[in-house]
């Protein structure tokens, strides 16, 4: 089986929990993390986090430069023309690190997908359609890019969401996050939508929202 390369961190020996997050476009594993420690969570929590490196591609909305990435942007207006297909593949290579997580002895329910604007999309695809249920997604800054074409899985259909996006977000705008919000609520999902006065990042405020969203999932 191969699997993509990827940044681990356990918060104690024997983890078992697993928090599989995703990079945004242009970053890798590296971006977040740092972010492991600011999360400030409590001993009893045993959890793997794994930041897995999307690997080089062309990237046409930035003038074929190559860089890491999950799928291909082919248009930055506001209904994201993305490399669907290419989505797809990345969800898969996902689908296989939750695999291995399955293997290493980690049940289902406590493993969680997280993503970062490009890795939010890909996070969205993976978790909501994987065939076990996962215990839960945040995504942040992003945007549901495959929701006109996912096969919604009924094992998730509980699963718990935490939506997060700043207000001033140049990138993906905020409309975007409401969009994948409201896609979902009408589909009976648990979901929590939360803003920052921020653009396209994380502020301190979201990082505690992180760290109580996987309390939450966890408990």
């Amino acid at each position: 089986m191969s699997l993509l390369p990827a940044i681990e961190q356990e918060t104690r020996s024997n983890p078992d929990a697993a928090v599989i997050w995703l990079h945004g476009l242009g970053a890798d594993g590296h971006d977040f993390a740092p972010i492991v420690p600011e999360l400030n969570l409590p001993e009893t929590l045993a959890i793997r986090f794994i930041f897995p490196h999307a690997p080089a591609i062309p990237v046409t909305v930035n003038n074929g430069y190559v860089m890491p990435a999950w799928f291909d942007i082919l248009e930055m207006d506001i209904d994201r023309k993305v490399d669907a297909a290419q989505l797809l593949v990345s969800a898969a290579a996902i689908n296989r690190l939750i695999d291995r997580e399955l293997e290493r002895g980690i049940d289902s329910r406590r493993i969680i997908l997280a993503g970062f604007s490009q890795g939010g999309a890909v996070a969205y695809q993976a978790s909501l359609c994987h065939p076990q249920p996962l215990g839960g997604l945040i995504a942040m800054s992003t945007y549901f890019a495959t929701s006109d074409s996912a096969v919604l899985s009924e094992a998730n259909r509980d699963l718990p969401i935490e939506i997060q996006h700043g207000v001033y977000d140049p990138v993906v705008p905020q409309a975007l996050g409401v969009r994948a919000a409201e896609f979902l609520k009408d589909r009976g999902y648990s979901v929590a939508f939360r803003t920052y006065p921020m653009d396209h990042s994380v502020c301190p405020q979201q990082i505690g929202d992180i760290a109580a969203a996987l309390q939450r999932f966890l408990a």
